[in-house]
């Protein structure tokens, strides 16, 4: 069997994406958890570039940042497809994925910022969740399960380090709503919808914990600015 291995740390969205993919293609590999404040001698061989997890080692080869790993991934293993085959399909499935990976710089920014320099942020932050409410999950009667329809795929991987970090992280932690259920009913049932598939709910990090680990971190952000 292929030696497939996974640097990662649990608490991180981007390394989750990665596992959620492995164990929906049902693909066996060694997690192996890196302490982000002490970077194995390993991840630093295998990520000189910019030393950052998740990193990939497939047969010996590293392969890094989380969705060239996801793309990668189907590439390698065909078995239950992440992506659709029509070609039209796969090319808006990347679309969203692009704007998921520039969505999440800026709602960040409200994790490291606070008072009129957040409010920014958070203006920022409800258009880009407005247009997915509005333009990808479907409308009327065409409403989706998931961003491809009824199957999970890469761009439901793609926003759901949003969905259980960064709106979670920022309301419990920033003690900014953004998601109010009524503005956005899609995106709620979207996320209720992720949840619940047992690959995901079973490989997300503990929420009390998380919740802590992250406060810690923005007090130390908010302190060296």
């Amino acid at each position: 069997m292929e030696e497939v291995k996974l640097h990662g740390n649990c608490f991180s969205p981007f390394s989750c994406r990665v596992t959620w993919a492995l164990k929906l293609k049902g693909i066996p590999f060694e997690n192996i958890e890196e302490d982000l404040s002490n970077k194995s001698p390993l991840l630093l061989q295998y990520n000189p570039v910019n030393k950052q997890i998740p990193v990939l080692v497939h047969v010996g080869k590293p392969i890094c940042e989380s969705m060239i790993i996801l793309e990668y991934i189907e590439e390698t293993w065909p078995q239950n497809p992440l992506l659709p085959t029509d070609p039209f399909e796969r090319v808006v499935a990347r679309f969203w994925i692009k704007f998921a990976e520039e969505m999440g710089p800026t709602m960040w920014m409200m994790f490291r910022t606070s008072g009129e320099e957040q409010e920014k942020f958070k203006k920022e932050s409800l258009e880009m969740l407005k247009t997915i409410e509005e333009m990808a999950l479907g409308v009327g009667d065409h409403e989706k399960k998931f961003f491809g329809g009824d199957q999970i795929s890469l761009v439901d991987l793609a926003f759901g380090a949003h969905a259980h970090w960064l709106l979670e992280v920022i309301e419990k932690v920033v003690g900014v709503k953004l998601l109010e259920d009524h503005k956005f009913p899609r995106l709620h049932a979207w996320i209720q919808n992720f949840k619940q598939v047992p690959v995901i709910n079973q490989n997300l990090p503990d929420s009390d914990q998380m919740v802590l680990t992250f406060k810690r971190n923005r007090e130390r952000l908010l302190a060296s600015s």
